[in-house]
């Protein structure tokens, strides 16, 4: 709050938090003092003088604060002083941000496969369907983007499904051993790392405590993670192990691939984040899986982290209750 002449009458406690002073080093003193920002000076002699309310954003070390200014009126109309209500909206900014790359991402990410879905079949429907091997080729890759799309609609509405909790098929409130949800995906990943070459080590022992988690969440996890590690491993080893600590199962997903640059790392979780775009869309990657993976851990209580170098090879370590 602050007088006629904008001097600071009071700063309460959430005031103090945002700006960094308490009420005792700014009473009375002019509000630039305070918030040494022009612009909302400004704003605020312009509504002492006018009586006219204002509000204005300003980002202070890397928080932005949306700043709404009142005037407080005398009997005789005249503007006595002003009231500034000043909220931190650095989440809701942020999310706002979240929100429009992501549907941004997601269309640049359906419109690829339908331009070249529809540029295939208008050469086919333009006179190459009458020549076979044409024709093959052409239908192979139309299979082959519809697949694409097929994965990434699959793999948004597994990330919408686990954001909604309340409609969430599958409660996270169940027990699974590690062993039986390998068992599910292990068809499919052992003929995987053969066709790669790869040498495939597992190593989940017998007593190997059950986890808080429904077996077919558990059985993604793995099935992402691992296919990630042969994905991005043209020679040696993918390993998965699992032991005990403290009051947790800890597993740990490892490769010798190509590793992550130390840049990428922090972002490695985001939606449609890709290390290798060109790579991870021509392997059929949907840029969704390792989001799918921590949101998944996270609902049930875990901690995923990752190390890599490289050239040297990652490892992924779930921490799960």
């Amino acid at each position: 709050a602050l007088d006629h002449i904008g001097r600071i009458v009071l700063v309460n406690r959430a005031a103090e938090v945002i700006f960094g002073r308490v009420q005792e080093e700014v009473k009375t003193k002019y509000l630039i003092e305070l918030v040494r920002d022009s612009e909302l000076d400004e704003l605020v002699s312009r509504v002492l003088v006018g009586g006219q309310p204002g509000s204005i954003e300003l980002v202070k070390d890397r928080s932005i604060v949306l700043n709404q200014i009142s005037p407080i009126f005398a009997d005789n109309g005249r503007t006595r002083g002003a009231v500034i209500v000043s909220h931190d909206v650095t989440d809701l900014r942020r999310l706002e941000q979240m929100r429009t790359d992501f549907v941004g991402n997601v269309s640049h990410e359906l419109r690829t496969p339908l331009t070249s879905i529809k540029g295939f079949v208008e050469t086919l429907l333009d006179g190459a369907a009458e020549i076979p091997s044409l024709r093959s080729k052409f239908l192979h890759i139309i299979q082959t983007e519809t697949l694409r799309l097929q994965s990434l609609i699959e793999d948004l509405l597994t990330l919408s499904r686990l954001e909604n909790k309340d409609k969430r098929v599958e409660s996270t409130a169940k027990l699974s051993l590690v062993q039986k949800a390998f068992e599910k995906i292990k068809p499919v990943i052992e003929p995987y790392a053969e066709a790669r070459a790869l040498k495939l080590q597992i190593e989940l022992p017998e007593d190997l405590p059950a986890v808080l988690m429904g077996t077919d969440l558990l059985s993604q996890i793995l099935l992402n993670l691992l296919e990630n590690a042969v994905k991005y491993t043209s020679e040696g080893l993918v390993w998965l192990t699992g032991t005990v600590k403290e009051d947790k199962v800890v597993l740990e997903f490892g490769d010798t691939g190509c590793g992550i640059p130390k840049e990428d790392l922090p972002r490695i979780f985001e939606r449609f984040y890709r290390v290798d775009k060109a790579r991870s869309r021509e392997q059929g990657g949907t840029g969704l899986g390792l989001s799918i993976v921590k949101h998944i851990i996270e609902d049930s209580g875990g901690v995923i982290s990752v190390k890599s170098k490289v050239g040297e090879g990652t490892v992924f370590i779930c921490e799960l209750p």
